[in-house]
């Protein structure tokens, strides 16, 4: 191309960095793309004229050595006829393949391919998920063949060059100015071929197999909690890294404790007599038992509290409380002695005896007035 500017064809700046010069030729490109301009000459030219700005432009040494000789038009241009005589060559396919091989979908596949993350659900008991614990769990998954070491090809032999793609993992296809790509059919996208596949893994690299895996619980994980393993999941293919294994964590139902965020709940039942008079009971927690006092007189649902007996932070700070609920037991199947006696005690009952009946009668009683 002789006597262009080839900033002002692309429609940039000479200080226009690499990013602004690829953005502008995609926009350009897709404008005057000869299948979007069907039978336009004009179109087509100008569409010969971006990429051959392009072509020198995105590359840092050949834009070095177009700059040095200032540009055409009205300011002048030392006497370059081609592009090609600076020792240059325009390779359309190669463009398409830099900027446009999103537009189509050809991209050639990376080599090492990573591999799958797993899941995996774990149960552990109330105790364990308070305090942490250390689980030895078996995983079924992928790992290194260690006959080929990874690599698919049997011992001795070696990967080779596709035939058909000539390493690139792709064909591409020429019609006038439009190139098209697809993944290679012979070796997959890969550029490689295995002639003699390992007899243990057929040519894949990694067999099944079960692995024996160490998780460490952190004291006071939840149901929902999930542990990440990095590198014990499925084995990378042709050298990839491995995927990650998840831990989830369902913590099994206590007969005694209840969790409410890093606090426990112990529902404790006292005879009526108990609550009347007062008495001392023995409260399980995490850590065995301890006494507490219930004062004569002690309601139904009155709450104790029992300081750093609850669930340790999961993230370490400070530990939870146990709030031990009591609860009053009504007496059944009374004997008629039992029966006798407390007809008597309802009978030299006071009102005082009773301050939360009193205070809803007194309110009911106010609603009527």
């Amino acid at each position: 191309m002789s006597k262009k500017d080839y900033y002002e064809i692309l429609n940039i700046d000479r200080n226009s960095s690499q990013d602004e010069i690829k953005k502008a030729y995609r926009k350009l490109a897709h404008k005057y793309h000869p299948d979007k301009n069907p039978g336009k000459k004009e179109a087509e030219e100008h569409f010969k004229e971006i990429n051959e700005a392009y072509e020198v432009l995105r590359d840092p040494e050949k834009r070095s050595v177009y700059d040095r000789f200032g540009t055409v038009g009205d300011r002048g241009f030392n006497g370059f006829g081609d592009i090609s005589d600076l020792g240059f060559s325009t390779d359309f396919q190669d463009i398409f393949g830099d900027v446009l091989g999103d537009f189509f979908g050809a991209k050639r596949r990376s080599r090492g391919q990573r591999g799958a993350d797993l899941r995996y659900n774990l149960n552990v008991t109330f105790e364990e998920a308070s305090f942490g614990v250390e689980k030895d769990i078996e995983i079924p998954k992928t790992d290194m063949c260690a006959n080929c070491k990874g690599s698919g090809a049997a011992p001795g032999s070696s990967q080779a060059t596709c035939p058909t793609c000539g390493g690139r993992g792709q064909i591409r296809f020429q019609q006038g100015f439009f190139s098209v790509s697809r993944t290679c059919s012979h070796c997959r996208g890969e550029g490689s071929i295995i002639n003699q596949p390992c007899s243990k893994c057929k040519g894949t690299g990694r067999v099944k197999k079960t692995k024996r895996i160490k998780v460490k619980i952190p004291p006071g994980v939840d149901t929902g909690v999930r542990l990440k393993l990095n590198g014990e999941g499925e084995y990378g293919m042709y050298g990839g890294p491995p995927g990650d294994l998840y831990v989830d964590i369902n913590v099994t139902p206590h007969p005694v404790f209840k969790r409410e965020n890093n606090d426990i709940v112990c529902e404790v039942p006292i005879s009526f007599p108990s609550a009347a008079l007062g008495t001392e009971i023995e409260v399980p927690t995490l850590e065995g038992k301890v006494k507490v006092k219930v004062p004569a007189g002690t309601q139904n649902g009155r709450v104790f509290r029992l300081k750093g007996k609850g669930i340790p932070n999961l993230h370490g700070y400070g530990r939870g409380d146990e709030n031990v609920i009591i609860k009053v037991e009504t007496p059944t199947r009374l004997t008629s002695q039992q029966r006798k006696l407390l007809k008597e005690f309802d009978k030299i009952s006071k009102e005082d005896n009773h301050p939360i009946s009193m205070g809803f009668f007194d309110k009911v009683r106010s609603l009527f007035e």
